[in-house]
């Protein structure tokens, strides 16, 4: 049922598959969390497929070691005809000293389509209930007439193909 859903978060174990030379899990995993549960979130508000259109501001904090425990949640922040904007945090908590911190945060902007080959389809209007809910609206607002203006200064026809 779309429109009911605006905000996921899954939790699981940091294992040794998930970590790099150095020991510590590699973005590269953390990247696919946040895709996984924006798309989550996404596909919860709209009850449509949808697309990662675009990623914005991510932060690598603090590292996330094997054995923490890790939270991936997803907000639904602002939402246009077809697209979503999502706030996504992750955190990492130690499970034997109870500790907790942000490992990892970013924006993220989904598309909702018809079919999974198909054309942008409408979602449902999110409005904010809270004053935080409104200052994240507030703050996607800006990221968005930012990323719109970063979009004209970058040549999309293909660089090098002259």
């Amino acid at each position: 049922m779309s429109g009911q859903q605006h905000e996921v978060t899954f939790r699981f174990l940091a294992q040794p598959t998930d970590v790099n030379f150095g020991g510590k899990v590699h973005g590269g995993m953390v990247m696919k969390w946040i895709d996984q549960a924006g798309y989550a979130c996404a596909v919860g508000w709209s009850g449509a497929y949808c697309v990662t259109a675009a990623v914005s501001g991510i932060q690598f904090v603090k590292p996330i070691l094997i054995g923490d425990l890790v939270s991936v949640r997803a907000k639904l922040i602002h939402t246009g005809t077809s697209s979503m904007q999502m706030a996504v945090d992750v955190l990492a908590r130690d499970l034997r000293s109870g500790d907790e911190r942000l490992a990892t945060s970013c924006v993220m902007v989904f598309v909702a389509l018809d079919k999974p080959d198909g054309m942008p389809t409408p979602v449902p209007p999110w409005t904010p209930r809270d004053d935080n809910e409104r200052r994240l609206q507030e703050k996607a607002l800006h990221l968005l007439e930012l990323s719109k203006s970063m979009e004209r200064l970058v040549d999309t026809r293909g660089a090098g193909n002259d």
